[in-house]
């Protein structure tokens, strides 16, 4: 079968229209991530960017049962806003912008919806999704990408022993591997860097994040931990929809 496209937002009226007739897209995934500081060296967008990521390829894979919306790029994220650019929700308005996505959906004739989060601040989200089901009457379910991981798994992988800790080995990686224009390594100099860090803990942990990502973090590893979220999702969302015949991606690990 040709792939065509999965992306709500690059689709025409007449394409969304044809597809929704057809009996195809019963299925969404939302995703769902952040505008904020990711140390010195990796863009803002990145969870925001990574969830995308894997629910893209997600979507690519189950064609042409789910369909991806535009995700929400600014979540929860109150704890780093001490660092200039970086935005964030009240909860109550991040809730109910997932909600109404997810009522859209719902009157499109998508009976599934798997909202996969890239950062871990917008974890309340969770809390939700009873009274998401509830009130709108389809499932629905809320899911991080790095919970594809066991704790063995990233033990092999991630050097550092820090698994998927803020803007570190992990994060760094996937960066390489998905997106790395947005890695900027050029004229950073993290000693002569004015931080002001308010955090005791966070102030120990930058510098750490820092030094593992710059002699740690490979494209390699990304790629690897990238496919074996991108096989959980699918499988998270073929089950859902009681999907047969979904085939895993190759993870090339060699870990």
């Amino acid at each position: 079968m040709k792939i065509g496209e999965v992306r709500l937002w690059k689709l025409t009226r007449r394409m969304a229209r044809e597809a929704m007739s057809a009996g195809h897209f019963k299925g969404a995934i939302i995703p769902t991530g952040s505008t904020e500081q990711h140390n010195e060296y990796l863009a803002m967008e990145h969870d925001t960017a990574s969830a995308l990521h894997i629910a893209y390829h997600a979507a690519i894979d189950l064609y042409p049962h789910v369909l991806v919306t535009p995700p929400v790029p600014v979540g929860l994220s109150e704890h780093w806003m001490d660092f200039p650019g970086s935005l964030t929700l009240k909860p109550e308005t991040f809730i109910a912008v997932v909600y109404d996505i997810c009522d859209s959906l719902k009157r499109h004739g998508i009976e599934h919806i798997l909202i996969v989060n890239g950062h871990a601040g917008n974890g309340p989200l969770r809390h939700e999704m009873a009274d998401f089901n509830e009130k709108l009457g389809i499932d629905i379910e809320f899911c991080c990408y790095w919970e594809a991981y066991s704790k063995e798994y990233m033990d092999r992988i991630v050097g550092s022993g820090k698994g998927v800790a803020h803007a570190a080995e992990f994060e760094t990686s996937f960066g390489y591997a998905a997106f790395p224009e947005n890695a900027h390594w050029e004229e950073v100099d993290y000693e002569k860097a004015d931080l002001k860090i308010k955090s005791e803990s966070y102030a120990k942990e930058d510098p750490a994040a820092f030094a593992e990502s710059r002699d740690l973090a490979m494209a390699h590893k990304g790629r690897v931990m990238i496919n074996e979220a991108i096989n959980w999702v699918a499988e998270k969302m073929a089950t859902k929809m009681n999907l047969q015949g979904i085939k895993n991606r190759d993870q090339g690990d060699s870990f």
